[in-house]
């Protein structure tokens, strides 16, 4: 009843903004959004009958209709038989590529007495606007799919503590068949949305061309009529998705009326269904949700006489583009500036990870999964690594150093100590606690690499005794061991004093712990 009183009221703007603001058909067309022939035939078919704006003013909406149409339904053969077919036309016109013109053309073929293609257009609009589907016709099948949350929300009980935690409840729609998808999540945060539309297309078995979501945080950072930045992550869901987002504008419900109105439809049908019902967790609640969704949309509508399901079954699901094999994984973003060590740090692992050192000092994009991390410079990917979660580490590739660093590339921790433990155990004890010192242990390869090549110049026997010297006297630095070599002191008994015992106290004498 609502449309067609809405239609009523359109045909009588028609026929206001003819007679008394003198309009053109051209202009009507701008502003009311029919069809020219449409109009024109609205407005022959009111002088017909001798009727002006002032006659129809007032008229109640049954008699309007009436009017224009119910003659044509009740005594013509020829409109009977057209008007049989208006549900299948408005069906084949959600199919890509389907317009009035094909329709009408298969129409003349059946039927080449019937009506012309002006009076074919406004039989079907008149129709049209006089039914509850009007809304739906504009949709192609596999267009887009609608997503937003309900305002209101449900709850789930903590079992151990008696709370009530309030959930939101995620709606997605399909625009040509209306199948809709409910699901319960925790918050609205972009990692629950963004796997809330994942959920849905996983549920219609298909993708949609587009997605349009409403300009909630999680899915737009920047509201715009014309320019709305999109989430990052969300973006990175619909490529892996091959979709397109289209985010509604504000304060434009009409960009999203199916989803406003399939809003309504869960307030009614599930959250007043289940409001004397008590559930302890999200997934209890989201079964209890698909029981009565599966309800809702295999309940026949009024308007075409079939139900969500089976019309997604007869136009919409081979619309629909393929799922991906893979599931998506949400990637986090961040925009960070490179080191001037050509490293960025992820503060959520604290860790610092290479990209090619031509890089430094420029700003670059980051999107990071449980398992990778993926860094890109105009929007070209220039550096991959396994994500690393070892506090204060470094993951650098070799191929990213500048030339002249590339050689320390293949040192390493562990190799330095083993190469320690094969000339003698003081020496390995005096390389772990080289390492230990500094906050990277890359920092300290240098000086482990100074200790070790010791054995070179001085022989590995007396470098081990000058490492048990360095680690009794807890100075296990390269230049405290190397001074114990060039002045022998290694080969000093245990009994006899050494130089730091034969020196008198004095308070300018600052101590061996002083270099340390």
């Amino acid at each position: 009843m609502a449309k067609r009183k809405t239609s009523m009221k359109k045909i009588r703007e028609i026929v206001r903004l003819s007679e008394e603001a003198g309009l053109s058909n051209r202009k009507i067309e701008q502003v009311i959004g029919l069809s020219r022939p449409v109009i024109a035939q609205y407005i022959n078919d009111l002088k017909k009958a001798n009727l002006k704006y002032t006659d129809i003013k007032d008229m109640p909406d049954d008699t309007l209709l009436e009017i224009i149409s119910g003659d044509k339904k009740e005594n013509k053969e020829k409109y009977r038989k057209l008007a049989s077919k208006f549900e299948y036309y408005s069906k084949e016109l959600k199919r890509t590529g389907v317009t009035l013109q094909l329709l009408w053309e298969e129409y003349k073929t059946e039927e080449p007495e019937g009506y012309s293609y002006s009076q074919f257009c406004y039989h079907y609009q008149v129709w049209k606007e006089a039914s509850e589907i009007s809304m739906r016709i504009e949709h192609k099948a596999g267009d887009k799919m609608y997503v937003d949350f309900t305002g209101k929300k449900l709850n789930i009980i903590d079992r151990c503590t008696g709370e009530v935690i309030p959930v939101e409840i995620f709606v997605a729609v399909l625009g040509a068949s209306q199948l809709a998808y409910v699901e319960a999540t925790e918050n609205q945060k972009k990692e629950n949305f963004i796997q809330a539309n994942e959920n849905a297309f996983r549920y219609f078995g298909g993708v949609t061309l587009a997605v349009v979501p409403d300009c909630l945080k999680s899915a737009v950072t920047k509201t715009d009529k014309y320019e709305p930045d999109i989430n990052p992550e969300y973006l990175d869901f619909a490529r892996h998705y091959n979709t397109t987002i289209l985010p509604a504008r504000p304060n434009r419900p009409k960009d999203k009326p199916l989803v406003e109105n399939a809003v309504k439809i869960v307030y009614s049908w599930i959250f007043a269904r289940i409001r004397n019902e008590e559930f302890f967790s999200l997934p209890d609640l989201n079964k209890r949700i698909r029981e009565l969704l599966e309800e809702y949309n295999n309940k026949p509508m009024q308007r075409p006489k079939i139900s969500r399901s089976n019309l997604f079954n007869e136009i919409e699901k081979d619309a629909l583009k393929p799922l991906p094999n893979q599931l998506y994984e949400i990637r986090h973003y961040k925009r960070l500036k490179v080191q001037f060590n050509y490293h960025v740090y992820l503060s959520e692992d604290k860790h610092y990870y290479s990209v090619p050192y031509r890089a430094r000092g420029k700003y670059i994009d980051l999107f990071f999964t449980a398992k990778t991390v993926e860094i890109y410079e105009n929007n070209t990917r220039i550096a991959i690594h396994t994500r690393n979660r070892k506090v204060n580490g470094y993951t650098t590739l070799k191929e990213h150093m500048p030339p002249n660093h590339q050689w320390m590339a293949d040192w390493s921790s562990d190799r330095f100590i083993k190469w320690a433990a094969n000339l003698g155990l003081p020496v390995k004890d005096v390389i772990e606690t080289v390492l230990l010192s500094k906050e990277h242990p890359e920092q300290a390869y240098k000086t482990c690499l100074g200790i070790l090549n010791l054995a070179k110049k001085y022989s590995a026997e007396r470098l081990v005794k000058a490492c048990e010297r360095a680690l009794r006297y807890e100075c296990c630095s390269y230049k405290a061991i190397e001074n114990i070599l060039k002045n022998n002191m290694e080969v000093l008994n245990d009994d006899e004093p050494d130089l730091f015992e034969r020196l008198p106290d004095h308070e300018n004498i600052r101590g061996i712990n002083y270099y340390n």
